[in-house]
């Protein structure tokens, strides 16, 4: 397989009373070589600096690391963080918000581990990326993109975003379709974290399976999706 940039997302979500929980999503700049204009997790790849801060936490340093990395990532692109000392997005200004980061005991069990997918087909970047889930109290505070690598950052649902793609208004990335897929099946952040229980982490690397009618993308069936195959003419693969 070709090499792979080891990467983080964190999907924040947040329970509301008698309706889905949101989830916060951010839409990449359209000039970006990965996924450019995507809706997508926010996140991005670990720096040595991740791997710097990993021992000590009782988990395996790759797996810390990437926390880590998950956790900076966030507030770099859209100002709120989680497993800081202080309340989740507590600090509104970005800059102290990342000080506050890199003076934190971090509290990395804040972040539940949920998904690692690692796609092989030839793109100039395949990212290894391992996916967090987090929560956030219903009334955090507003996400503010970065307006770099991030020109949107919004609260919804994960099925307003499928509707919204297959609507034409959205673009996503075929990871990112099968974990909304997933994430729609979910009532609060409680579901999600048994769902993730029920199913160890393993990676996932999408293949084609050339049938009858025609080529389909697909991934294994018991790792918790719903959605399992989709044509692979339609498959945005980033």
């Amino acid at each position: 397989m070709p090499d792979a940039i080891p990467a983080a997302t964190l999907i924040l979500m947040r329970d509301r009373p008698d309706a889905a929980p949101e989830i916060l999503m951010v839409e990449r700049a359209a000039a970006l070589a990965f996924a450019g204009g995507a809706l997508v997790f926010p996140g991005g790849r670990i720096d040595p600096a991740d791997h710097a801060r990993a021992d000590g936490h009782g988990l395996p340093v790759d797996d810390a690391a990437a926390r880590i990395a998950a956790i900076r990532e966030t507030i770099e692109e859209v100002g709120i963080a989680v497993g800081l000392d202080a309340a989740p997005g507590a600090v509104s200004d970005r800059a102290a918000l990342a000080g506050s980061f890199r003076a934190a005991t971090l509290d990395l069990a804040a972040l539940i581990p949920f998904a690692r997918w690692r796609p092989d087909h030839a793109v100039p970047r395949i990212f290894d990326t391992r996916f967090y889930l987090a929560r956030l109290p219903a009334d955090a505070p507003a996400p503010k993109p970065d307006g770099g690598e991030t020109v949107r950052a919004f609260w919804t649902t994960a099925q307003a975003v499928l509707d919204a793609a297959d609507a034409g208004r959205a673009m996503l990335i075929y990871p990112t379709r099968r974990t909304l897929e997933r994430l729609a099946r979910f009532a609060d952040f409680a579901d999600a974290a048994a769902d993730a229980a029920r199913h160890p982490v393993r990676t996932i690397t999408p293949f084609v399976d050339h049938r009858a009618d025609g080529d389909w993308l697909c991934i294994p069936e018991d790792c918790g999706y719903p959605v399992t195959a989709e044509r692979l003419a339609a498959a945005t693969r980033g």
